[in-house]
Order: structure tokens, then sequence, then C-alpha cells
């Protein structure tokens, strides 16, 4: 005996991680129509073009960030969005800083709203870590040190004022040593 058809998406859905792009849902066999049809009943909102998100999953604050990163699965959170989320400023950036390898393709993503930094090729993958932007849903951002050393190597793009609270407070952190080693992880 077949299922009903809701029964049959919803059961396609339910493999899907909760942030999910088109791509994805093609993968599970969820076609564009059922896609349309699941959005139009309620079930998934489009937080960006072509990524949606389960209306049930966990609400999160940085649904920005697993928009962008499901968009640009290559890139890495940086910057002053990475400042912010490390809590080293005490700023809302305007737009998701995302840094890519030099010599790739530049995404271009109007909303949210984007900014993309080209990195070294060389340089690019030193210490990333991984960021829970919602529960179970990870982002990749570069760490703590990593940010505040990009912020002073590019203080006229950041500012010298936030480049250097951003420096003091993490050296006022508990254990920073004031020295910054990264790691060869990805």
């Amino acid at each position: 005996m077949d299922l009903p058809r809701s029964s049959r998406l919803e059961a396609r859905l339910a493999v899907l991680s909760p942030t999910f792009t088109t791509a994805q849902a093609r993968r599970a066999t969820i076609s564009p129509r059922d896609l349309a049809d699941l959005a139009s009943a309620g079930d998934v909102d489009e937080i960006s073009r072509g990524v949606y998100r389960r209306v049930e999953a966990p609400a999160t604050a940085h649904l920005d960030l697993l928009a962008v990163c499901l968009r640009a699965p290559r890139a890495v959170v940086c910057g002053e969005s990475a400042l912010a989320i490390h809590e080293l400023i005490d700023d809302i950036p305007a737009s998701v800083h995302i840094a890519i390898p030099r010599g790739t393709h530049r995404p271009s993503i109007s909303y949210p709203p984007t900014t993309v930094t080209q990195y070294a090729a060389e340089t690019f993958s030193l210490a990333i870590e991984r960021f829970e932007a919602a529960p179970g849903e990870r982002v990749p951002i570069y760490s703590a040190a990593r940010s505040v050393v990009d912020a002073m190597r590019h203080r006229r793009r950041f500012g010298e004022t936030l480049a250097l609270a951003a420096l003091g407070r993490y050296l006022r952190r508990k254990g920073a040593s004031g020295t910054c080693q990264f790691d060869q992880g990805s």
C-alpha cells in the first residue's frame, strides 16, 4: 500500500538536515514542484535563494551564516562576522563576511548581505574551526586568534578602532598568552 503524497514528502524531508539546498532536496528525491508545495504549505521557509529551513527546526540567531555557508560551501566565516561570533567586538556586522581562496569563483549573494574577501591559497586553510550556528549544524569559521591577526593586518579596511578593540579584548581573556599559534587543521 502506497503512502499518501504528503507522508512521502515528510519522509523525504526528514532525511535532510534542518537547513538544506535545492540540490540536496533533489538528491532526496524532492522535486522542485514538491519543494514549492512544502514552502506554500508552510513546512519550509526559503531563507536565501535556493536555501530552505524546516519550520520545526530549532531557532537560531545565526540563520544568515547557515544560508551563506550553504550557498558558498568552500567559504569560511571571517572578518567582522568571526570577531562578533568570538565576542571580540560588540558590533553587529551589516553583512556576513566570508573568505574564499584567491583564484576561485567569487560567489554573488545578495541576501543575506555578504562581503567576500579573497585570501592567499597558501594561508586560506590556517586556523579554521567549526561553529555550531544551530543545533547540529556547523559552519567553518576562523579562530579567534586568526580573526584578530586578520583585523590587525587589514585595519585600514576594518577600521583602526575595531581592530584595536578586538585585540585588546582578545588579550584580556583569561588564558590568552599574547602569542598566536595556528593549527594546520581544516
